[in-house]
C-alpha cells in the first residue's frame, strides 16, 4: 500500500505540473521529443526480466514499466541534445522538435534530466518497499551504458554495443527487483536480457543504421553502417556485403536464443498444445524478420519513408519473439505482444498523422 501511494502521489503531482505548464501543443512536442513511438518498447524490457521472474503483480509491474518508460525517455532526449549539430543539417529529421526549434536546448536538458530523476524516484521507492538495494546500482550501470553511447555514437564505429548493453542491464533490474541475491536468478532472465541486447543491437546497426544513412554518410559520421561500406551515390542506396550478413547473422542468433529455452531449460519431451503453437508463431514471426531486413537492405534507391515503414514494421514483430517464450512460464505473457504495437500505431497517429511512418524516426 506505500508503494502505491507513494507513486500514485509522485505521478499525479508531475502529470498536474506538466498539464498545467505546457499547453496541449508542447505536449505533443515532448511527446515527439522522447520518441514515444518506441518508448513502450523499451518500457516493457524490465517488465519482461520481472516476468522472467515469475513476478506477476501488476501494479508492480506498472511501477517497472514506469521505470523503463522515463529511462528511454532520458536515453533519447539526451542523444537529441548531444547529436543536435549533426542532426540539425537533415532535412528528414526536420520534425524533430529541436531541429524545428518548438524545444530549446535549455528546456531539453530539463526534460531529459527531469525523467532520468522520476525514473530513479520510482526505483528508489520499489526499493525501500521490497528491501532490495542492489537492482539500483544495476539501473545505474544500465542507465550510465545509454549515456555514454549517447556522447561517443556518431565518433567511433560500433558504439551500439553500449545501448545493447545498457538494455541487458535494464531487463535484468526488472528480473532483480523480485530476488535478494544473484545466485537467484533463473536461467530464462538470462536468456530474456541476452535476446533483448540481440534485438537492441540489430534495431542500432541495421535499423539506426539505415535510417540515418543519408545524413551520417554526408557528414562523415563513423557509425558502423558507413564504416561497413553502405554508402548513397547519386541517390542510389549502396549496401556492402559484409553488413547485409552481419544483419542477418544478428537475426539468426536471435532466433537461436529464442527457441534455446525450450530445449536446455524446459522439458521438450513434454511439449503441449501450447508449446507446438508458441513454436508455429515464432517461425512465422521469424520468416516476416527476414523478409522485412532484406527489403530493407536491397532498396535501390534511398526511401527514407519506406525506411521508416519496414524498419517500424520489424521494431514490432522483432519484440513480439520474447512475450511469445514467455507464455511456456505464462500464457499471460503473450498479452505484452500487443502493447509496443499498439503505443507505435497511437503515437503515429496523434503525433504524425501517419500509421507506421513516426518522422522523428
Amino acid at each position: 500500500m506505500l508503494l502505491k501511494k507513494t507513486n500514485d502521489d509522485l505521478l499525479r503531482y508531475l502529470f498536474i505540473v506538466f498539464i498545467y505548464l505546457y499547453p496541449l501543443p508542447m505536449v505533443r512536442e515532448y511527446l515527439k521529443l522522447a520518441r514515444s513511438f518506441n518508448a513502450v518498447l523499451t518500457a516493457v524490457a524490465p517488465v519482461m526480466g520481472a516476468i522472467a521472474m515469475q513476478q506477476y503483480d501488476i501494479l508492480y509491474l506498472f511501477l517497472v514499466f514506469l521505470v523503463g518508460f522515463f529511462g528511454h525517455t532520458f536515453g533519447f532526449v539526451f542523444n537529441d541534445i548531444i547529436d543536435y549539430n549533426i542532426d540539425k543539417s537533415s532535412r528528414e529529421i526536420s520534425d524533430r522538435p529541436l531541429i524545428s526549434g518548438t524545444i530549446s536546448i535549455k528546456n531539453a536538458w530539463i526534460f531529459a534530466l527531469c525523467s532520468m530523476m522520476i525514473s530513479f524516484l520510482i526505483a528508489v521507492s520499489i526499493a525501500i518497499v521490497t528491501q532490495r538495494f542492489f537492482p539500483l546500482i544495476v539501473l545505474a550501470i544500465s542507465a550510465g551504458f545509454i549515456a555514454l553511447y549517447d556522447l561517443i555514437s556518431k565518433k567511433f564505429p560500433f558504439t551500439d554495443i553500449f545501448v545493447s548493453l545498457g538494455i541487458f542491464f535494464l531487463v535484468l533490474y526488472g528480473g532483480m527487483t523480485n530476488i535478494d541475491t544473484l545466485p537467484h536468478l533463473s536461467n530464462p532472465i538470462w536468456i530474456v536480457c541476452i535476446l533483448a541486447a540481440i534485438q537492441v543491437l540489430f534495431m542500432q546497426i541495421v535499423a539506426g543504421g539505415m535510417k540515418d544513412i543519408e545524413n551520417d554518410f554526408q557528414r562523415g559520421a563513423k557509425t558502423l553502417a558507413v564504416t561497413m561500406g553502405v554508402r548513397i551515390i547519386d541517390g542510389k542506396l549502396v549496401v556492402s556485403l559484409q553488413y547485409k550478413m552481419l544483419a542477418y547473422f544478428i537475426q539468426l542468433i536471435d532466433i537461436f536464443f529464442v527457441f534455446l529455452p525450450f530445449f536446455l531449460i524446459w522439458n521438450i519431451s513434454s511439449a503441449s498444445l501450447l508449446t507446438y503453437f508458441q513454436w508455429t508463431i515464432l517461425l512465422i514471426i521469424s520468416i516476416l524478420m527476414f523478409v522485412l531486413s532484406h527489403k530493407l537492405l536491397t532498396m535501390e534507391r534511398f526511401n527514407r519513408v519506406k525506411a521508416r515503414k519496414l524498419i517500424g514494421s520489424h521494431y514490432m514483430i522483432n519484440f513480439s519473439l520474447v512475450p511469445i517464450m514467455l507464455m511456456t512460464l505464462n500464457p499471460w505473457a503473450g498479452i505484452l505482444v500487443f502493447f509496443p504495437a499498439i503505443g507505435f500505431i497511437i503515437s503515429n497517429i496523434v503525433l504524425h498523422g501517419t500509421l507506421l511512418q513516426p518522422k522523428t524516426m
